[in-house]
Order: C-alpha cells, then sequence, then structure tokens
C-alpha cells in the first residue's frame, strides 16, 4: 500500500471510532472504540516512521499498544464490577457508579 491510501485507512478508522464513542449506547462498545481510536493512532505513528525511514514512530507506537492493552484490562475490570451491581451495561445508569 502506498502512503496516502494507508492515511486514508487511518481516517476511516478514525472516523468510525470517534462516532462509535459519541453514538454508542452501552459501556463496552465505547470501549473498543476507543481501543479503535488509539489503534489508528498508533497507525499514524506507523505510517509516518515508515515514510522518514525513522524508528522512533515505531517504537512509540509499540509503546502505546502496551498502554492500550493495560488500560483494556482496567476498563474491562471495572466494567465487570459494575455489570455485577447493576445488571446493565447502558451508559444511560453510570451515575450509580457512585453508589456501587
Amino acid at each position: 500500500m502506498i502512503f496516502s491510501d494507508l492515511l486514508v485507512l487511518n481516517l476511516q478508522m478514525l472516523t468510525i471510532s470517534i462516532c462509535g464513542i459519541l453514538i454508542a449506547p452501552h459501556i463496552i462498545a465505547i470501549l473498543i472504540s476507543f481501543e479503535l481510536f488509539l489503534l489508528s493512532i498508533s497507525l499514524n505513528f506507523i505510517v509516518f516512521s515508515l515514510y522518514h525511514n525513522d524508528i522512533m514512530g515505531q517504537e512509540i507506537a509499540l509503546l502505546l499498544l502496551s498502554v492500550i492493552g493495560a488500560e483494556s484490562a482496567i476498563g474491562l475490570a471495572i466494567l465487570l464490577r459494575f455489570y455485577w451491581h447493576t445488571d446493565d451495561t447502558r451508559i444511560c445508569i453510570i451515575d450509580n457508579l457512585a453508589s456501587v
């Protein structure tokens, strides 16, 4: 793939993830959209790293992927704890998290 094709793919991933964050009614869908958003940023680092023949962007992308994994594990643990108490994953009842 050429440089412009990868940037178009990156823009599509970014658009889908932002729409998913803004529209999704469930916390799980928002977490998945946020993961896609961070992967889009990671792909952007890799594309520009390949374009400039510099390995620094790939190193930042690798670091970002490890942070994404940790964030995903913590987010799913919080979601699981919330689901145990409410039996629901809709974002409109997130106010009940303080009483859990």
